[in-house]
């Protein structure tokens, strides 16, 4: 059977969809279990990635946003689908708390992550571990013989490990993979993984396997920001032994005040603070060298805020989530030498099938390289204040459009607003995740669309955000997003992988360029103002070919000029 035939029959393939699943039976063919799949949006690789899954028995397809999950499961159907506890009403809490209704249980945040699904007690003077009786068993959902009424969120995640083709988020699958394997082996036995935005693995795994300590840990444990060195390894170990004795201690004196009827909610978090210091620990133990400490975050007032642990090099904890016998890794903007370096996979057992061509039309996605100032270290305040002008001069020339601004950091966000002019700044929003007004990125997205004109400025939305058709018909990147090279863990990572930096800036940037065109209609102008990019476009072995026609490689650089 071709892998062309197991396209999926609810969509008729497209050319350059056809060229590239060709290419990878190809590769297949000649003997590749590991492939990257490098190609821009609009191309379809959820589709290729479901052709893949199909031509073989079983697969994991893994994700790392809620969006792409979500249609994921919209397009692809026979994909089952896990998604995490805070998704779900815990039933358990509903009956203690008395609440039938389930969506009036997730606004008062009686989540699955907030219930116990195993606990601790004494019966007959002995302590045994009793699991949640919503809790079903996974073999009666493989033979369907469940209780319909169960917990839904084992219910699905029961049903994906059951089924052949199973959807995940990356934290799930590190979990399941990590701590959970034996439990679930026989059920984790899949020819095929699916890795879709590959790009992000190892931040994903950075999250999964590092550690962060906050004031408000150390306060709720009685412990004295001072009494630990943030320069020392085994001070932070030190840390995470003593939260993970306090938040014992605590756990311990909540069983006995209320042994027949504990908080369930409040046991459930000192669970998860006891696993995450243990779990760190462990891992920071077993190779210290590797770990970086990140300078503490303070206040204001020099407060201690948080701390964050992470380590430099993740091939260690990798390998485990790629042992089934093929793996598709699928990207816009994946670059294979560094990407098989970082994640310690050998290159030369790897296949690139790299797209040659954007779907959409070169008119419709410009990029103007126009050099205003190179704006790296030691720029004079004279060169940012020309950047800054040149903004207003582009958003009087789009005062009929909605746009985007991307820059570097929070802070340069702040100083382009203030030095636009008045009628430009008032058009503008500034968008992150969390901002000073409070308000969320979705509500400033939303504002966004019912504004004409209206223009974001933000310093996170390189990814992540889809700004389709007149949401936005230009971009404009202030600064080339290069790794702050003031974070410690950048720094040690840079010295060890040193491809790994301009990579990572690429990519970045890459990702940028395509939050504005969607589809083969969408249009928008991109304008690059950092003269930083020059030397950026240098190392154009780098760049996907998709993106070759409108960085003019091959040709001047300086388009534009």
């Amino acid at each position: 059977m071709s892998l062309l035939s197991c396209f999926p029959e609810w969509y008729s393939p497209r050319d350059i969809q056809r060229e590239l699943i060709s290419e990878i039976e190809s590769r297949i063919k000649s003997g590749y279990t590991k492939i990257i799949l490098c190609a821009p949006t609009g191309v379809g690789k959820s589709l290729i990635g479901t052709t893949f899954a199909r031509h073989f028995e079983s697969s994991f397809t893994v994700t790392a946003s809620k969006h792409l999950q979500d249609q994921y499961i919209r397009d692809v159907p026979i994909l089952k689908p896990v998604k995490g506890k805070t998704n779900f009403a815990c039933l358990k809490l509903m009956s203690s708390e008395k609440v039938s209704d389930e969506a009036l249980a997730m606004q008062k945040g009686l989540t699955c992550d907030q219930g116990l699904c195993q606990e601790k007690v004494t019966e007959n003077g002995k302590e045994v571990v009793k699991t949640c009786s919503y809790k079903p068993k996974i073999a009666d959902v493989e033979n369907k013989i469940h209780d319909p009424g169960s917990c839904h969120y084992y219910l699905q995640k029961y049903e994906a490990l059951t089924s052949p083709h199973s959807l995940w988020n990356y934290s799930a699958f590190f979990q399941i993979l990590r701590y959970n394997r034996a439990l679930f082996e026989p059920y984790l036995d899949r020819d095929v993984s699916i890795f879709d935005e590959a790009h992000k693995i190892e931040n994903e795994v950075v999250r999964f396997v590092g550690y962060s300590a906050y004031a408000g840990q150390l306060r709720d444990c009685n412990l004295d920001p001072g009494m630990y060195n943030y320069s020392d390894i085994d001070s932070m170990i030190k840390l995470m032994d003593d939260l993970g004795y306090a938040y014992r201690k605590k756990r311990s004196d909540l069983k006995k005040d209320a042994p027949d009827n504990p908080d369930y909610m409040t046991l459930a978090r000192l669970d998860r603070q006891i696993t995450s210091a243990e779990r760190a620990r462990d891992d920071i133990k077993s190779d210290t060298d590797n770990y970086v400490i990140a300078d503490p975050a303070r206040d204001f007032g020099g407060d201690f805020k948080s701390v964050s642990i992470s380590p430099v090099d993740v091939s260690a904890f990798v390998g485990e989530f790629f042992d089934t016998k093929y793996q598709l890794f699928m990207s816009a903007t994946i670059d294979k030498p560094s990407f098989c370096e970082n994640l310690g996979i050998d290159a030369e057992k790897v296949a690139l099938v790299d797209s040659p061509r954007s779907p959409f039309p070169v008119e419709h996605r410009q990029v103007d390289i126009l050099n205003v100032k190179r704006l790296s270290y030691g720029a004079t305040q004279d060169d940012e204040l020309e950047v800054i002008r040149k903004i207003d001069s582009i958003l009087d020339d789009h005062s009929e459009h909605r746009g985007l601004i991307l820059t570097s950091s929070v802070s340069r966000c702040f100083k382009i607003l203030d030095g636009l002019s008045p009628k430009n700044s008032q058009r503008v929003r500034i968008c992150h995740s969390k901002n000073r007004d409070g308000r969320t990125q979705n509500e400033i997205l939303a504002e966004h669309a019912s504004d004409p004109t209206g223009v974001l400025l933000s310093s996170s939305l390189w990814e992540g955000v889809d700004l389709k058709d007149d949401l936005s018909r230009f971009q404009i990147v202030a600064k080339i997003p290069y790794p702050p090279f003031t974070d410690k863990r950048i720094r040690a990572k840079k010295a060890k992988f040193p491809r790994w930096y301009t990579s990572q800036t690429l990519t970045k940037l890459l990702q940028g360029f395509g939050r504005s065109i969607r589809s083969d209609e969408d249009w928008a102008r991109t304008y690059v103002l950092d003269g930083a990019i020059e030397s950026l476009l240098r190392a154009d072995h780098m760049i996907p070919k998709a993106y070759h026609d409108v960085l003019g490689i091959g040709n001047a650089l300086a388009k534009g000029h």
